[in-house]
C-alpha cells in the first residue's frame, strides 16, 4: 500500500508447511494449539492479519500465524501502527517490517497522530491503534486480526477494572472474540502465560537475530497498567504467585455472567417497540422495566451502535434523568452527550443521534 502515512507492504505468497520451517524450532506447542484452535472456530477465509507492534507478545503470535497460515494455505498480513510518541517508533516500524520479511507476511503500516482530548495517553493511543488497523485491514481485504493480548494481560486488565469499580458485568475483561464495524478481533492467547511468549522470543532470537521491540512506556509508573505491572505486581507474586491464573479464570466466569445478562437485555430490547435502524426506543416501555433490566438494556443499546461504555456514575445519572424525565418537565429537558453522539427524549422516544442534529 502506497500512500500517505503508510509504508508499501511486501506481498509474500503462502506456501504450504512442508516441514522445512526454519523457525519451527522457537515454536511452542501449547501457543501453537491455542492459535490452531481460535483460526478453527472462525475460519478466516484467504487471508488473516495480525496486530504487530514488534514487541516480543506480538512477534510471537506473528510467528505462531506464519506457520499455522502455511499449513492452512492462508495468506498473513502483519499491520503495524506507528504512534511517533516514543524516540525508537521509526526502529519499531523498521522491525515490524523485517520481521515480516523473514516469516514472508505482508506488512502494512501506518503513522497516527494520537489525540489526548480530555482522554488519557493510554486510552487515546489505543483508540487511534485500532481505528488504524481497521483501516489497513479493510484496505487489506482482511476480515480477522489476531491480537497478542495473553493471562497476565488479562489478570492486569481485571485488577484494575475492579479497582475502578467497573462492576461484576466488567469484570469479564478482555472477550477471546469481538466484532465491531465489520472487522473480527481475535485473542488466541488469554489462557497462555507471557512466560511461555517470552521464551519463544528467546529461542526466535538465537535463530534468527531479530530482537524484539521494548516501550519504555511499560515500566513508567505514570501509566496505570505500568504502575500495577512495576509496583503492585511483585508484591502479588510474593504472596499470591498464582494470582494472574486465578483473576483471568475470575473473567471468564464474569464473561459467562456477562452473556448471560446480553441474552435478557437482547430479549427485553425487543419489547421496547425499537426503531429499524436500532437508534430509538420507546421510553414508556423501558421505564415498565424493573431497575437492573433498564440498566441493562441500556448496555446493550449502547454497545449495538458501537459506542463506549459510560462510567458507572453517568450511567447511573442517566437512568435516574429518563426515569424522571417527565417530573423534569418538556421531554427536551433530557439531552444527554456521549462521545460523538446525543442521548435526548423526544415524543416519548429515546434517540442516539449525531451532535451535529442537535448543537
Amino acid at each position: 500500500m502506497t500512500r500517505a502515512g503508510a509504508r508499501p507492504s511486501r506481498r509474500a505468497a503462502p506456501a504450504p508447511d512442508d516441514g522445512r520451517d526454519p523457525w519451527r524450532p522457537a515454536l511452542d506447542p501449547a501457543l501453537l494449539d491455542a492459535l490452531d484452535a481460535a483460526l478453527a472456530a472462525r475460519p478466516a477465509g484467504p487471508a488473516v492479519g495480525v496486530a504487530l507492534s514488534a514487541g516480543a507478545d506480538s512477534a510471537m503470535l506473528a510467528l505462531h500465524a506464519a506457520h499455522a497460515a502455511r499449513r492452512l494455505g492462508l495468506r498473513l498480513h502483519c499491520f503495524h501502527i506507528h504512534h511517533g510518541l516514543q524516540a525508537g517508533a521509526d526502529d519499531w516500524l523498521a522491525q515490524a517490517h523485517r520481521l515480516a520479511g523473514l516469516l514472508g507476511a505482508d506488512c502494512h503500516s501506518r503513522r497516527v497522530a494520537v489525540d489526548v482530548d480530555g482522554r488519557g495517553m493510554e486510552a487515546a493511543a489505543r483508540d487511534a491503534r485500532y481505528a488504524a488497523l481497521a483501516g489497513l485491514a479493510a484496505h487489506a481485504g482482511v476480515g480477522q486480526m489476531l491480537l497478542a493480548h495473553h493471562q497476565d494481560d488479562q489478570a492486569e486488565t481485571v485488577l484494575l477494572r475492579l479497582l475502578r469499580g467497573t462492576g461484576p458485568l466488567g469484570l469479564a475483561a478482555m472477550r477471546p472474540v469481538t466484532e465491531r464495524g465489520g472487522l473480527v478481533w481475535i485473542r488466541p492467547w488469554l489462557d497462555q502465560p507471557r512466560s511461555a511468549i517470552l521464551d519463544c522470543a528467546r529461542r526466535f532470537e538465537t535463530l534468527s537475530g531479530w530482537r524484539p521491540v521494548g516501550d519504555p512506556s511499560n515500566a513508567d509508573g505514570r501509566y496505570a497498567r505500568a504502575a500495577l505491572r512495576t509496583g503492585l505486581a511483585p508484591v502479588l507474586d510474593a504472596r499470591w504467585p498464582a494470582w494472574r491464573r486465578t483473576l483471568a479464570r475470575h473473567a471468564g466466569q464474569a464473561r459467562e455472567l456477562s452473556d448471560w445478562v446480553d441474552d435478557a437485555a437482547r430479549a427485553d430490547w425487543l419489547g421496547l417497540d425499537p426503531a429499524p435502524d436500532g437508534r430509538a426506543f420507546s421510553l414508556a416501555a423501558w421505564r415498565a422495566l424493573p431497575a437492573p433490566r433498564q440498566a441493562a438494556v441500556l448496555r446493550h443499546w449502547l454497545r449495538a451502535l458501537d459506542l463506549r461504555m459510560p462510567t458507572e456514575a453517568r450511567l447511573r445519572a442517566w437512568l435516574r434523568q429518563l426515569r424522571e424525565v417527565h417530573a423534569l418537565g418538556h421531554d427536551r429537558d433530557v439531552r444527554l452527550r456521549h462521545e460523538d453522539v446525543w442521548i435526548v427524549v423526544r415524543r416519548g422516544r429515546v434517540l442516539c443521534i449525531p451532535k451535529t442534529q442537535v448543537e
